[in-house]
């Protein structure tokens, strides 16, 4: 960015103005998404200075969901957290008003606020480093299916600003964890291999039946989590460091035990994430729309590779059951 932006006013019509040049891939869009976010963090920061001072002590401000993987549409929603090191009263005041104004900087500047409220204007995300530590402690213990929901959207946290160590720190618990309790890989398999259906048992698309997207396939529940799921599961397994879908497959590919399953996979992601793209690029207008596929606008060819992705996603479901239970060491 070549020009100086401080305002969130500023900073939204500059990403609407250059977002339709970052198209090209999804690589690039995701560039894009960095380069606004960390500019909307910096004009926080700066909010922050002149209203409370410098920040109080060392932190970082990573992003989760498929901003931690890499994986923007052209309109994603807000998951995002801070950790901060010093546990006081002063330090706990400053990053929680530091985490609202990322929160709504980023909601004026063009990304809505997360349903499920993963946000650093949320308490639960927002923490310093020891009650990050207690509360981590406290999900794994309780293996709850809201808690290894939580475990799982934290294991995609990308560092965009400050520390890394922090979030490595965190992600290695996990690990520990893990390897004292190698059942609790059973447990994260179950949060996360039940998904839309998207081809019927003739071979034909199970479209949505009713409301706004009726006659379109769910693209996000039906393609993308399968992928997503399973590929973060065996880097869970094999404590890879990675954070992207794209990346953990690279990572884990240089295992013998992957190489040979993992190559068709990855070819299989990147198609979804390009032929996401190509098909929403005219639709930026809403969050919701950019997961949907309209199945009259596909042609004979689209349709046929669609259902070969959905399949090579039921696939790797199977495979990835088989190795979390132990059938295929």
């Amino acid at each position: 960015m070549s020009m100086v932006i401080n305002s969130y006013d500023s900073l939204k019509n500059w990403r609407d103005s250059e977002i339709d040049k970052h198209l090209t891939d999804s690589a690039e869009l995701n560039h894009f998404h960095d380069t606004v976010m960390k500019n909307v963090y910096e004009i926080a920061l700066e909010r922050m200075k002149v209203q409370c001072g410098e920040p109080p002590c060392l932190f970082s401000w990573f992003l989760m969901g498929s901003a931690g993987r890499f994986e923007q549409a052209i309109i994603s929603d807000q998951d995002h957290g801070l950790i901060y090191e010093q546990s006081d009263e002063k330090s706990n005041e400053y990053f929680q008003k530091l985490g609202k104004e990322i929160t709504s900087g980023l909601y004026a500047v063009g990304y809505p606020y997360c349903d499920g409220h993963v946000m650093s204007s949320n308490p639960v995300w927002c923490k310093s480093k020891r009650e990050w530590e207690a509360q981590m402690t406290k999900w794994l213990k309780e293996e709850s299916f809201e808690s290894i929901r939580f475990l799982l959207i934290f294991y995609d946290a990308r560092v965009l600003v400050g520390e890394e160590k922090y979030v490595s720190e965190l992600k290695q618990k996990i690990h520990d964890y893990i390897e004292t309790k190698p059942y609790f890989m059973e447990r994260l398999l179950e949060n996360t291999i039940h998904v839309k259906k998207a081809v019927g048992v003739f071979q034909q698309f199970l479209t949505e039946t009713h409301g706004a997207h009726t006659g379109s396939i769910d693209l996000k529940h039906s393609g993308f989590l399968p992928f997503v799921n399973c590929i973060r599961l065996f880097a869970l397994k094999e404590k890879a460091a990675s954070s992207t879908t794209l990346s953990r497959i690279d990572e884990l590919s240089n295992l013998p035990a992957y190489t040979a399953e993992l190559d068709v996979y990855r070819a299989d992601f990147e198609k979804l994430l390009s032929y996401r793209l190509k098909q929403h690029q005219k639709s930026t207008e809403d969050y919701d729309d950019v997961h949907y596929l309209d199945i009259k606008e596909l042609d004979k060819a689209e349709k046929k590779e669609l259902k070969n992705l959905f399949k090579n996603g039921k696939k790797l479901q199977e495979y990835t059951k088989s190795i979390i239970k132990g059938k295929m060491q």
